[in-house]
């Protein structure tokens, strides 16, 4: 796996370059939708940061838009660390997961993407982070966790906080955590999503239905947070002081989003509010 990271099996290539080019082709669609982005002119120009975001709901908007928006502003490939799952996968599914950018989440895999400077996002909630359970939307699920600021710090990388308001909106769930029903589910839980000690949660979306509820996506790019360790701190402090930093600097991002969000006419993506849209500023 480690030897194929930067040198990709012919097939992959090909699938990445088909990928990048409909990702090209596509931007004036991507337009049309509006998707609200700033800060992308703070993003180091060689490509060589660490991007740390937040899961939501939908599991899918800042997967995709984050890469999708990096690539646009400098042309380079973004590295997802993923669940292990990805280990699991097979033909077609992985090749072409594998050439979207995605690989296995591991500490040795993401110093190996580092060593060679690649661009790398990472999601410290994983799978846990899209499990909202009612009142959950928009809080950061990391438990602690603080890998990702020791590998940056390993490797001199500067921190991206990259925060995106949207995905929580497309579904609500209707269930509490620790509730009796997520109590209930949690044996077949972690059968079905793969996480440990957590039920399934009761989504709807248009009225009492799955049809996704129709959001405009808010994406940020905040300022680098610098890695190197000072003088006279330790490691350990380092890495928290790194981790706690980049926890606040996102939570302050989502909610700088929700406040942007809250006067837009155009967040539920009406035709009539097209032109009043609120916009980032270059």
């Amino acid at each position: 796996m480690i030897d194929g990271l930067v040198d990709r099996p012919a097939r992959v290539r090909s699938l990445e370059k088909a990928i990048f080019t409909i990702a090209d082709a596509i931007a004036p669609v991507v337009d049309m939708s509006r998707v609200y982005v700033d800060g992308l002119s703070a993003l180091p120009r060689d490509g060589r940061f660490l991007l740390v975001g937040n899961h939501t709901m939908s599991g899918w908007a800042e997967v995709v838009l984050i890469p999708y928006f990096v690539h646009r502003e400098l042309g380079r490939r973004v590295r997802g660390l993923a669940t292990r799952q990805l280990a699991d996968a097979g033909g077609l599914t992985r090749d072409l997961l594998e050439a979207a950018g995605a690989v296995v989440g591991d500490p040795e895999t993401g110093a190996e993407l580092m060593r060679h400077g690649e661009t790398v996002l990472v999601f410290p909630g994983g799978g846990r982070d899209m499990l909202k359970f009612k009142g959950e939307q928009y809080q950061l699920l990391w438990e602690g966790r603080s890998g990702f600021a020791r590998l940056a710090i390993a490797h001199d990388y500067p921190i991206i906080p990259v925060g995106l308001i949207g995905g929580d909106d497309v579904y609500h769930s209707v269930v509490e955590r620790n509730g009796t029903w997520e109590r209930m589910t949690r044996g077949l839980g972690t059968r079905l999503h793969g996480v440990n000690n957590v039920g399934i949660p009761l989504i709807r979306g248009v009225g009492p239905s799955l049809v996704p509820r129709p959001q405009r996506m808010y994406l940020r790019f905040g300022s680098p947070i610098d890695t190197t360790r000072p003088a006279r701190v330790t490691a350990a402090e380092w890495e928290a002081a790194v981790k706690e930093r980049t926890q606040t600097s996102l939570e302050s991002i989502l909610g700088q989003l929700q406040i942007t969000r809250s006067t837009d006419p155009f967040r539920h993506l009406n035709p009539l509010a097209w032109a009043r849209a609120a916009r980032a500023t270059p």
